[in-house]
């Protein structure tokens, strides 16, 4: 599986920006597909994550706030993020995960100003 990331950029606190990573391959609707983000100097860490069959999970920092979404027809895995904050802010990746096997996208960088 090879994916690759999009739709970063710089926003204002308070606004959205909407990521998409785009999957190559046949395997793409039976992975887990999960958005995770580096800030600098910090670990990378999960942020969101969704099943093949539609389940989501949010880290708490984000819940209420962004949107984990699937479309298995165009092998593609979206993030919403509303009302960002500074604390947003780092390179996102894009994983899949399929039994014991996982792949990472090159990551986007989101840039939230105060």
């Amino acid at each position: 599986v090879q994916l690759q990331a999009s739709g970063g950029g710089l926003v204002q606190a308070g606004g959205s920006l909407r990521l998409s990573c785009a999957a190559s391959g046949t395997l793409f609707s039976s992975c887990i597909m999960g958005w995770y983000r580096q800030a600098p100097g910090k670990q990378r860490e999960l942020v969101a994550a969704i099943t093949s069959v539609g389940s989501t999970s949010y880290a708490e920092s984000v819940k209420g706030r962004f949107t984990i979404s699937r479309d298995n027809d165009k092998n593609t895995v979206y993030l919403q993020m509303n009302s960002l904050k500074p604390g947003d802010t780092g390179v996102y990746y894009c994983n899949a995960k399929r039994a014991l096997a996982y792949w990472w996208g090159q990551g986007t960088l989101v840039t939230v100003s105060s």
